[in-house]
């Protein structure tokens, strides 16, 4: 009988850990074994299903103690139900769960380190360090691993990186239809004959949107036009904080705030150049490899996975993180380089390989066929 991997996250809106889900589960259904999911739900619950994968909703990520015991009970049904073999937790309420069901079901029990996740206490470093408990424990960069080790003590083999994958396929611009950037460009009124520049990214205060601002403050005497890429978050009014910044330093009519795109691929090729502005430091930074695939020059603060994906890489421009002035100088140089050599430049070898969804899904097979040789002694 094929094995069962049962993969375990809060929900399955939208998000990186949500996409890897949906792809591990794909790539499961199509090496023959059987792939599981228990989220509470979420519009990407039909994408999964299509995949092959099978969807069990419920609150398994609830923080309410009141509800540990019946997601327990819950997921010890699914365990059974489906004859799992492997619980792979992606977050860490889940993961509480899914040890709890693993250790009482004897299943294998891996989980992914998809953050840095702030220990600023006891209690939450007691909190996050189920993500350490692992049969195998996944990081996603080679930074997020020395993030382990250094936290945890962990190494390999039970520590591993896998990174994050991509599908090259579909963010080549050999790959993205014309029409489909030009509805983009008609909808967001983008100018022609201006350089575009992107920052992609969920509106909030840590991925830089207001230190993007101050940095385009610095080159305003320079032809270019800013696109905000990404979806508004309104619970802490940061949104209607960095629209009066950019209305008080008179770049309104040079920055467009789209909202939720669902075509990144069409969009990464408006640009000439992408803007990754954290102030913290990246887990990894999916859209500094999408826009490289789509080969646009990328500005990135030097930490993080930024500073890993763009190692040695031509079209990168790292600079000092949360400096407005190094990153306008950072975004000054990218525009001139578009000028005197053209907005593409391809994406080196090294990185195709690296940060490829078929990559990432080989090495997670790979890892889940291990643990299962081992325990059978095969």
């Amino acid at each position: 009988m094929p094995p069962t991997v049962l993969q375990v996250l809060p929900a399955l809106e939208s998000g990186g850990v949500e996409r890897g889900t949906v792809d591990i589960a794909r790539a499961l259904a199509g090496a023959g074994w059987n792939p599981v999911v228990v989220s509470a739900g979420g519009r990407m619950v039909p994408e999964l299903e299509a995949a092959g994968a099978r969807h069990v909703a419920f609150p398994v990520g609830s923080k309410n103690p009141l509800a540990w015991r019946r997601n327990v009970s819950r997921l010890l049904d699914t365990v059974r139900r489906h004859r799992v073999d492997i619980i792979h937790a992606r977050s860490r309420m889940p993961a509480w769960i899914a040890l709890r069901a693993a250790r009482l079901t004897g299943c294998l029990f891996v989980t992914t380190f998809h953050g840095r996740y702030g220990d600023a206490n006891l209690l939450k470093k007691r909190y996050n360090s189920i993500m350490s408990r692992g049969d195998r424990v996944i990081a996603i960069s080679d930074h997020v691993a020395a993030e382990i080790q250094r936290r945890y003590g962990i190494v390999p083999p039970r520590l591993c990186t896998i990174h994050r994958g991509i599908d090259l396929g579909a963010h080549g611009a050999d790959r993205v239809a014309q029409d489909r950037v030009a509805a983009l460009a008609g909808e967001w009124a983008v100018p022609r004959d201006t350089p575009v520049i992107m920052l992609p990214a969920r509106v909030t205060r840590w991925k830089g949107h207001e230190l993007l601002v101050n940095a385009l403050a610095r080159i305003r005497t320079l032809a270019w036009h800013c696109l905000m890429v990404g979806p508004w978050d309104e619970r802490r009014g940061f949104s209607a904080r960095l629209q009066s910044r950019i209305s008080e330093l008179g770049l309104a009519p040079r920055i467009t705030m789209t909202g939720q795109c669902d075509d990144m691929p069409a969009a990464c090729l408006l640009a000439d150049a992408v803007v990754s502005a954290s102030l913290d430091p990246e887990p990894f930074g999916r859209v500094i490899v999408e826009a490289r695939v789509a080969g646009r020059r990328v500005i990135a603060g030097n930490h993080g996975g930024a500073r890993e994906i763009l190692a040695g890489d031509a079209g990168g421009v790292l600079v000092e993180p949360g400096n407005a002035a190094a990153l306008a100088d950072g975004i000054a140089a990218a525009l001139a380089a578009v000028e005197t050599a053209g907005t593409v430049v391809p994406a080196p070898g090294r990185m195709l390989e690296t940060y490829s969804m078929t990559t990432m899904c080989s090495r997670t097979l790979e890892l889940y066929d291990d643990l299962l040789a081992a325990r059978s002694g095969r």
